[in-house]
């Protein structure tokens, strides 16, 4: 049967509109599988489920200008090697921005890590975002400083009180045990701030009633304001003979205040952590000693917790990674070269 034109192209255009349907159903059929070809959304770096991807553990400091930050970060590295994981470290600018540390958390949290490394510069004000964590079963592990929660489930730290509490017998001894003496302090926010703080100023009121502490104030562990701050003290009390700083940048503070108004050899002079400029004012004597942590342990012991913690594995809550006193006697020894940092 011969059919007229009008059916020819009607048959036409129906045969085409059945091509451009199946192609339209194929193109459908493939999107819908993703780029993994399994019709699921490939998983984040930081899901444990991630195929060959490693794990992901972003380790977020209070800090990131200090040698001790640096020290920390090297030690978290090497865990990182060893344990075949991936990991970021950072922190804000300075140890006062408590607001520029939420958002790295925050960030952090987006990214749906395996873990989380956190160092609190505020004990209270992330605890919002680490119960948003734990919601989402990411485990928490603190390190440095720890937060009012019992959502960490270890903490890699110094034993800030002894640590303190060490400093000042060591200052008492220098003083004769007795004198006014200053401290300025990081914070009083964060735990190893408050620790310290009431570590060496406990141990001094129970032990050495001879010893005034005549003022207490909070630099951000920023050297220049610390200067400022030890300057004012020791211009408001001219007979301090001492002043303990709790940090690498309260102590160069101090340092740089005695410095500046000519005092060396008259302020005995206690720092808390390391670093070069500490370093060379113990070798020079303008620090008579102080007190060193072991940061390369604390970045190693967060991350090695974070992975036992992936791997429902048991973790011991309270990880002491210990401390030192070093001073122009002991600084070249192997003990304290092992845990000094610059």
């Amino acid at each position: 049967m011969k059919l007229d034109e009008g059916e020819i192209s009607v048959k036409k255009i129906t045969v085409t509109m059945l091509v451009m349907l199946l192609t339209i159903a194929m193109l459908s059929a493939c999107a819908s599988k993703g780029n993994d070809g399994k019709g699921e959304e490939a998983p984040s770096k930081g899901s444990t489920n991630a195929g060959t991807e490693k794990i992901y553990i972003p380790i977020i400091s209070k800090g990131f200008q200090h040698q001790f930050w640096q020290a920390v970060k090297a030690g978290a590295e090497k865990a990182a090697k060893e344990f075949n994981v991936e990991i970021t470290f950072e922190g804000p600018e300075t140890e006062s921005q408590v607001d520029k540390q939420i958002e790295m958390l925050q960030a952090a949290l987006d990214k749906k890590p395996s873990a989380l490394g956190f160092a609190a510069l505020d004990s209270q004000a992330s605890i919002p975002l680490l119960q948003k964590a734990k919601d989402a079963g990411i485990p928490v592990i603190a390190f440095d400083s720890g937060v009012d929660s019992d959502i960490p489930l270890a903490t890699a730290s110094t034993d800030n009180l002894a640590a303190a509490a060490l400093a000042a017998d060591k200052m008492a001894e220098l003083i004769g045990g007795e004198g006014e003496i200053g401290m300025i302090v990081h914070d009083q926010t964060s735990v190893t701030g408050a620790n310290r703080r009431d570590g060496f100023k406990k141990q001094i009121e129970d032990k050495y009633p001879n010893i005034k502490i005549v003022d207490i104030q909070y630099g951000g562990g920023d050297h220049l304001k610390s200067t400022d701050l030890a300057k004012a003290i020791i211009q408001a009390h001219p007979n301090v003979k001492g002043f303990f700083g709790a940090n690498e940048g309260s102590a160069i503070g101090v340092i740089n205040a005695v410095t500046e108004l000519k005092k060396e050899g008259q302020i005995v002079v206690v720092g808390f952590d390391s670093g070069k400029q500490q370093i060379d004012a113990i070798k020079s004597g303008k620090m008579a000693g102080a007190i060193t942590q072991n940061p390369v342990g604390i970045g190693y012991e967060t991350v090695k917790a974070a992975v036992q913690a992936i791997r429902g594995e048991k973790v011991e809550p309270t990880i002491d990674t210990g401390f030192y006193w070093y001073d122009k006697s002991n600084i070249d020894s192997d003990e304290i070269k092992a845990v000094i940092y610059e």
